[in-house]
């Protein structure tokens, strides 16, 4: 496992149930922690509250991530901030299971380190809305000419043309002969 801003040493701990470490640790995301719309960016501020407790069979990390979520509306595309806080826990194993199948599923030490960056991405992209919306009333863009409605509630384009009558208006656009 390579050193990084996300990846703790649990030495300390020993492998006696029952020791416990808190630390708090200020770090820049690795990398982007979310979706392309909106998410935590890569080099943004991470602060995270960490407690490792030494359980029988591994190392449990229960902590608490802060961080500044971005990213656009997806009804006006104007820009959206937001301060994220997000729970995580997870229990890292002393061993990794023999199958395949089993190691799948589970999270295991390498060493005596383990990294958190797989679980805060999957806690970050949990809590993240799926249409992130700068306001819940947010109006949205015009599907004509594509003007933001909340900027101008009045906006029209006039009376709509029913498209039954379509090709009768194409007649009358034709330049006289």
């Amino acid at each position: 496992m390579q050193s990084g801003p996300l990846v703790v040493d649990t030495y300390e701990l020993g492998r006696r149930p029952g020791n416990e470490r808190t630390y708090h640790l200020s770090v820049e995301a690795p990398v982007r922690l979310g979706y392309d719309v909106y998410g935590v960016a890569e080099g943004s501020e991470l602060d995270i509250e960490l407690r490792l407790e030494a359980v029988m069979d591994g190392v449990l990390a229960t902590g608490t991530a802060s961080a500044r979520a971005t990213g656009e509306c997806v009804r006006c595309l104007d820009d959206v901030e937001e301060d994220l806080d997000v729970d995580f826990q997870e229990l890292y194993l002393y061993d990794r299971p023999s199958s395949q199948e089993e190691a799948d599923d589970v999270v295991a030490l390498e060493g005596d380190l383990l990294d958190l960056e797989p679980v805060l991405t999957d806690a970050v992209v949990f809590a993240l809305p799926l249409h992130p919306l700068c306001g819940p009333e947010c109006p949205g863009l015009c599907p004509d000419c594509g003007a933001r409605l909340a900027d101008d509630p009045d906006h029209t384009h006039g009376e709509p043309i029913d498209p039954r009558w379509t090709a009768l208006t194409r007649l009358t656009e034709q330049p006289e002969e």
